[in-house]
């Protein structure tokens, strides 16, 4: 999950494409995050656009929209985080037990979702310029997602206080060490599993498509504009 105004990031993996597995998946990831929605824009999928997902976005009042068909790059926020935040730290290895299930959602919804909220910058397009084939591009001054929302005047004060009490208590060095160890738990658990079948050492850059999957959503924060591309 990518939000476009402050790119605050939430993940959550689930075995296989169920609905309900999707959509238990969403509230979760509901309930972590530290602001409220008013606009969800899924990827054109089954797991995602479905009646679970339409009837909940209806009953909380909340917008829903869907990429163009065959338009793959609508969802550009979701995919970038994906690359970022999902194959860059944990591979393309193919995930497919509870255990390596476990692992990965430690991470996310511990770790690796405070570390990259709360201590990587992120830079945002403010002016794209075509000129003469050549494209120019302007971008704001680097800020962590964390530092958008606390210069919001949108996000209630009891919001942020909540965020400024969790922050004081993070330590990044700790955190990126306890990402590493977690990962490398990760790549011990898949080895592991292809040990039996002959498999060999684990390659996380190698390219495979695993039934383990992170469900990706866009939404905005309720005091936030609905600026969905």
């Amino acid at each position: 999950m990518a939000d476009v105004a402050f790119g605050w990031w939430e993940g959550e993996a689930v075995l296989g494409k169920g609905q309900e597995a999707s959509f238990d998946a969403l509230k979760r990831i509901r309930e972590r995050s530290p602001f409220n929605w008013v606009h969800v824009h899924p990827d054109n999928d089954k797991s995602f656009i479905n009646w679970h997902l339409f009837r909940y976005c209806e009953a909380e009042d909340l917008e829903f929209s869907r990429s163009r068909p065959y338009h793959n790059n609508d969802n550009n926020f979701v995919e970038q985080k994906n690359s970022t935040h999902v194959r860059a730290v944990i591979g393309h290895l193919r995930y497919d037990t509870e255990k390596e299930l476990e692992v990965i959602n430690s991470l996310y919804r511990g770790e690796l979702r405070l570390y990259k909220n709360f201590f990587q910058p992120v830079m945002k397009l403010k002016e794209k310029i075509r000129d003469k084939g050549k494209v120019h591009r302007k971008y704001d001054t680097p800020l962590t997602p964390y530092q958008r929302i606390m210069e919001s005047e949108k996000i209630p004060e009891e919001n942020k206080k909540e965020l400024r009490k969790l922050y004081q208590r993070l330590n990044p060095a700790e955190l990126k060490r306890k990402i590493d160890e977690k990962i490398h738990r990760l790549f011990q658990i898949y080895e592991e599993k292809q040990g039996g079948g002959g498999g060999g050492k684990a390659s996380p850059s190698k390219k495979q498509t695993p039934r383990l999957e992170t469900k990706s959503y866009l939404f905005n924060g309720r005091t936030t504009p609905a600026s969905v591309t």
